[in-house]
C-alpha cells in the first residue's frame, strides 16, 4: 500500500510541556484515518505540524515521499485542509466564495468545478443566502468545499463534528464517504466523538496526552471486538468447571463473579441450560461488543496504569 504521509518521532513542546511526544503514524492512500483523542491530547497539535502552521521541536514529516522540508511544504498543494473553522467571508454567499477561491487558486473550468463541488458537499441549494446566516453545518460544508476545490489527494479535517446535530453529522458521514469514494481523497477526520468517527473511519490513530497509543484498522478492531457473552454468577469456580468439560468455548474469568464466554458460534440459550442442568445459579447472562468507545477508554485506563 502507499504511504502518503508518514510522521517519525514528532515532538512539540510549548514551554517546557510536550503536547506531542515522538509519535509516528502513517496514512496510507485511500485510508479515511480517524484521529482520536480526548480535547488536549494533541491531536490539533498534529495536523497544524503536518501542514506546516506549527513548527515541530523534533521529529519528521514525510507527505508524498517528501525528502526535504521544501518538497514538503510544495507538496502540502496536493492537500486541503479545514482547521480552526472554515476561511470564508461573511457577506458572500457559498457560490460567491467559492468563485474567490477559484481565481485565487487559478481554477480555470470554474463554473464546472463550483457547480460539482457544491452538489458534492449539499449545498447547491443555498442560493443568494450568505454565509453569516449559514448553520453550523452548512459552514462546515462551506469550508470542506473550500478545501476540495482542487480535488486534493488527501484532504485534513480537524474535529468537524464539534456542534453538528444528528442530521448535520449523518450529512457530513454520507459527504465524507463520497470524497473518499467516488474522488479517491484520502482523508484524515480528528474528532473526539467515536460512535460517528467508526462509521466514517477504516484506520484510527489514539492519541493520549501527547502520545500515540495505538493504530489500529477498523478490520482489526471489528474482528477483535466479536460479540461475546458476559456471565455473571457468584459460583465462577463451578461454572469454569462445566463450560471446560461440556462444551469448546474459550472463556475468561473477569472478576469474582464475572466469566466472559467467546467463540463465534457461541449460544446463550445452549449455555443456559447447560449451567441449570448442573444448578449453577447466576444472576445475569448476555451478548456484548465492545464498541470504539469502550475500546478507547480500556487503553487509555491501561497506558495510564503502565506509567504509575
Amino acid at each position: 500500500m502507499e504511504k502518503i504521509l508518514e510522521t517519525k518521532n514528532l515532538s512539540k513542546k510549548y514551554q517546557g510541556q510536550y503536547a506531542l511526544n515522538d509519535v509516528a503514524i502513517t496514512v496510507f492512500k485511500g485510508d479515511v484515518y480517524g484521529l482520536i483523542g480526548k480535547n488536549g491530547a494533541g491531536k490539533s497539535t498534529l495536523l497544524k505540524i503536518i501542514t506546516r502552521l506549527v513548527v515541530p521541536t523534533n521529529g519528521k514529516v514525510v507527505l508524498f515521499h517528501s525528502k526535504s522540508d521544501k518538497q514538503w511544504e510544495n507538496n502540502l498543494k496536493r492537500s486541503g485542509t479545514v482547521i480552526e473553522g472554515p476561511a470564508a467571508f461573511e457577506s458572500l454567499s457559498a457560490q460567491q466564495n467559492l468563485e474567490y477561491y477559484c481565481r485565487l487558486r487559478g481554477i480555470t473550468n470554474s463554473k464546472d468545478v463550483i457547480k460539482e463541488t457544491l452538489e458534492l458537499v449539499g449545498l447547491k441549494s443555498t442560493g443568494k443566502k450568505k454565509y453569516k446566516n449559514f448553520s453550523l453545518g452548512m459552514k462546515q460544508k462551506l469550508g470542506i468545499a473550500i478545501a476540495v476545490l482542487a480535488r486534493p489527494d488527501l484532504l485534513i479535517l480537524d474535529e468537524p463534528l464539534n456542534g453538528l446535530d444528528p442530521i448535520a453529522i449523518t450529512e457530513f458521514r454520507k459527504m465524507v464517504e463520497k470524497l473518499n469514494k467516488q474522488k479517491n481523497m484520502t482523508i484524515i477526520i480528528s474528532s473526539h466523538i467515536l460512535s460517528e468517527l467508526y462509521q466514517v473511519a477504516t484506520r484510527y490513530g489514539i492519541l493520549d496526552n501527547g502520545e500515540l497509543i495505538k493504530e489500529i484498522s477498523k478490520e482489526d478492531f471489528d474482528e477483535m471486538s466479536e460479540e461475546y457473552i458476559i456471565l455473571n454468577t457468584v459460583q465462577v469456580s463451578g461454572a469454569c468447571r462445566v463450560l471446560k468439560e461440556n462444551t469448546t468455548y474459550p472463556f475468561k474469568v473477569i472478576s469474582n463473579d464475572q466469566i466472559n464466554i467467546f467463540g463465534k458460534n457461541h449460544q446463550i440459550k445452549e449455555i443456559n441450560k447447560l449451567l441449570i442442568s448442573h444448578q449453577i445459579e447466576f444472576e445475569e447472562i448476555h451478548y456484548f461488543k465492545q464498541d470504539l468507545e469502550s475500546y478507547f477508554t480500556n487503553l487509555i485506563s491501561e497506558n495510564k496504569e503502565n506509567k504509575k
